[in-house]
């Protein structure tokens, strides 16, 4: 198959899952816009405009990308907004190929930046939580992408708030089954995975299946951290370059790593692709799959990492199936869901 089937009707074809993915970093600069209309009006500062809301966008390095990430998130506000983003997310997904996605939300940030609103209303994450659900069944319905939840920590807020987090994400659970996981992101250089050794077992013995962003900013003795805690998936897993019996772990246990090689160029955690080990990984037997993280942010989305793979990293149509394959079997998804959408991608022709 050459370049072009590859980057055309072929990829969009192809079935694929999206396992690293934030639900705020999906919202493009057009949705941003029509968010601060509908919230700005009300707060010192009038709406953004589209050049304002593009310019929130650009930015160097990781900490630049997490102000950015802040700014968005402010003018998230009812759950109304909730349910837009969401069931847009789900439209350009299908879009792409993705059937199945498994999407971060930030309910740390909730928490955390809306504290006062959550002390006087403490059921606000349960409203918002519920517009998104009605996005994601208007999106599944729609669109045919299905959708798990899972809830995310801020690190660098400390265990006290993840806890407030991953509770919550084991009592919605009880009734939204769509809810499968919680995970950790933020800054890993200022606070480490040890600290959340309890709290990772409370989540999984509520049922919770474990994430955790790890070596994405720091060295390999992150991903140890969170492989100790029992991260059953990693997000970035960057710095495993850098330790060869660290690769030797993770290929034996194929731990799932969620690869994010635009958002890893955009943060500045990576300065180039000839430096990404994607290829690395691959020829390493590692259970590599490929994520836009925030696509919207990173001016990238699902189809554009996969065609990345192919341009710049040699990955052939098989190579890209492969990649396919291993997101949907490193997915949280029922077996028999599994082994359907695997025989769709072996079709493939």
């Amino acid at each position: 198959m050459n370049s072009t089937a590859i980057a055309g009707d072929w990829l969009c074809r192809l079935p694929k899952a999206e396992l690293h993915l934030h639900l705020e970093g999906t919202i493009q600069a057009p949705t941003l816009v029509e968010l601060s209309q509908r919230q700005d009006p009300s707060q010192p500062r009038p709406p953004l405009t589209l050049e304002e809301a593009k310019s929130l966008y650009r930015y160097h390095d990781f900490s630049g990308f997490m102000l950015a990430f802040k700014a968005v998130t402010e003018r998230l506000r009812t759950p109304e907004d909730y349910e837009l983003i969401t069931y847009r997310m789900l439209q350009r997904l299908a879009q792409q190929g993705v059937v199945h996605a498994e999407v971060y939300v930030s309910v740390g940030v909730i928490y955390y930046w809306r504290r006062a609103e959550c002390e006087r209303d403490p059921f606000l994450v349960d409203r918002i939580f519920a517009g998104m659900e009605r996005g994601r069944k208007r999106g599944e319905r729609d669109f045919g992408t299905t959708l798990y939840w899972i809830f995310d920590a801020v690190r660098h807020f400390g265990p006290e708030e993840a806890a407030r987090v991953f509770r919550k994400a084991a009592v919605l659970r009880q009734a939204a089954p769509s809810i499968v996981g919680i995970g950790i992101g933020g800054d890993e250089r200022r606070t480490g995975s040890e600290p959340f050794r309890d709290l990772y077992a409370e989540a999984r013995g509520a049922g919770l299946h474990l994430t955790a962003h790890a070596g994405e900013t720091v060295g390999p003795e992150g991903i140890w951290a969170a492989l100790n805690i029992g991260a059953e998936r990693l997000g970035h897993a960057l710095s495993a370059i850098d330790d060869r019996e660290l690769l030797d772990v993770l290929a034996e246990r194929q731990v799932p790593l969620e690869i994010c090689v635009t958002s890893n160029l955009r943060t500045g955690c990576c300065n180039s692709l000839e430096r990404h080990p994607l290829r690395q990984y691959f020829e390493a037997g590692l259970m590599v799959t490929l994520n836009s993280d925030d696509p919207a942010m990173f001016e990238s989305d699902i189809e554009t990492e996969y065609l990345l793979a192919h341009s710049d990293f040699g990955f052939s149509a098989e190579h890209l199936r492969e990649l396919a394959a291993n997101s949907v079997e490193a997915s949280f998804l029922e077996p028999e869901r599994k082994v359907a959408i695997l025989r769709q991608i072996n079709s493939m022709s």
